[in-house]
């Protein structure tokens, strides 16, 4: 199958030859038919597999050969996007896509002024990629009008319930015309999402190209036990026996972010960070850095899981384990990207044991441990497999006498034991409730 048999446009064909595109990935072959048929769509693939082309190439062949010209401070398409990141990389290949077609996209979002969107936006833009509530301000400014609006595109739309936009979206499909497509794309569909389609969607065709919230098989992943307080020792430790070149790092929290950055330069390692409190043009100027290999490590919170695009990472550290599940399919996808392999390696401690068990059990795997010499933690990291069974080993009572041990429950435990890990209770997120209505058909 080649690209021109789905249907695609000259001046699309060229673009993709210009940018070394030969084969279609199988969420492409299945979603571009889709989408130049009209239908509303939900798509589910690992992420590398080509999901941005797969809505944008048919998007952009809908604009330019249906509708009118786009009015002044209107947009025809939207993409709406979880976080800046992900916006300017979405932006970036739509724009690479539509080199040739007498098309207009801009990306608008926050972490920065406002005047220079309101001002682009004046003349119009074919498609505008958005982050949420920036949207919604620039709504709210008169700044943007989305009667003209043809396509709906949410990408990552788990993500942006995980980030609580669930009120944002309830108010931007208030703004939209009933009559329209949409689309959903994303690497890992929750129940919450699959219930937020049923209300946004009409009769939509489902996607889904590999099992559900699965790890791509080229990324090699294991486990490495570890006491929290020692973390920072065994990543170091590691990156000097592995020899390592280029790093992304994930740390739970802003302040670990920096923590782990100012370490790692203290030891001479050039390393940089970005989260959400740093300015955009920071966070830019180091994730650039860090493509150009100027930076070693990069350390970022989850606000680089998606829309991180790297070519050829060979390695992703997660120095603290993601507190949803699914982020941590999303941020190992950051290698082992478009068929190429790549490793992740988990620093897990004690108290990260119920994000280990919901991680194995998303993924349907058990993920190999390996304990680092002088390393070994003092609080033992209790067994997990892909059941989500936390396995607390019993101890036998001492040989003497001595009461060191009580009973509880019929087993016996040593009195400095912790107590039994309870198995990990996913956080309920909240679902935006749209009012409907009756819909027209298309």
């Amino acid at each position: 199958m080649t690209f021109a048999t789905l249907g695609l446009i000259e001046p699309l064909l060229r673009a993709l030859e210009t940018l070394g595109y030969q084969t279609p990935t199988p969420v492409q072959a299945q979603a571009i038919p889709a989408v130049l048929a009209g239908r509303d769509l939900m798509a589910a693939a690992q992420t590398g597999t080509g999901k941005t082309a797969g809505f944008a190439l048919p998007l952009l062949q809908l604009l330019t050969m249906e509708g009118p010209k786009v009015a002044a401070n209107s947009a025809r398409a939207l993409i709406l996007c979880p976080t800046r990141e992900l916006a300017e990389q979405v932006h970036a290949s739509v724009a690479e896509y539509a080199q040739n077609l007498p098309l207009t996209t801009y990306a608008v979002y926050g972490g920065v002024s406002i005047n220079p969107q309101m001002m682009k936006l004046r003349k119009g833009v074919d498609i505008l990629v958005a982050t949420p509530g920036r949207l919604i301000d620039l709504f709210r400014q008169n700044a943007l009008k989305l009667n003209q609006l043809q396509t709906l595109v949410l990408d990552e739309a788990d993500r942006m319930l995980d980030l609580g936009f669930s009120e944002e979206l309830a108010n931007i499909y208030r703004m939209l015309p009933k009559k329209r497509q949409t689309l959903l794309f994303s690497a890992t569909f929750s129940d919450e999402i699959r219930t937020l389609a049923g209300q946004m969607l009409n009769d939509p065709l489902s996607i889904e190209v590999s099992p559900r919230n699965v790890a791509a098989n080229t990324v090699k992943q294991w486990v490495v036990p570890v006491d929290k307080k020692r973390k920072a020792e065994l990543f170091v430790h590691l990156m000097r026996k592995g020899r390592w070149k280029q790093v992304l790092v994930f740390a739970k929290t802003r302040n670990g972010v920096d923590a782990l950055v100012d370490k790692l330069q203290g030891l001479g390692i050039n390393a940089d960070g970005i989260h959400g409190d740093k300015p955009q043009a920071t966070r830019q100027r180091a994730l650039d850095r860090f493509k150009s290999s100027d930076v070693q490590i990069l350390v970022a919170t989850d606000v680089a899981a998606r829309g991180l695009d790297i070519e050829d990472l060979p390695l992703v550290v997660n120095f603290d384990l993601p507190i949803v599940a699914e982020d941590y399919i999303h941020r190992i996808g950051r290698t082992g990207r478009a068929g190429n392999t790549g490793e992740a390696i988990s620093l897990v401690c004690a108290d990260e044991v119920n994000m280990l068990s919901a991680i194995e059990m998303l993924t349907r795997q058990t993920l190999t441990r390996k304990m680092e010499p002088d390393f070994e933690p003092e609080h033992r990291v209790p067994d997990t497999d892909a059941s989500g069974q936390v396995v607390k080993k019993p101890k036998k009572p001492k040989a003497s006498g001595g009461g060191g041990g009580k009973r509880n429950l019929g087993k016996w435990v040593e009195s400095g034991d912790s107590a039994p890990v309870e198995p990990s209770i996913k956080p309920v997120r909240k679902v935006p409730v749209f009012n409907t209505g009756p819909r027209k058909k298309k």
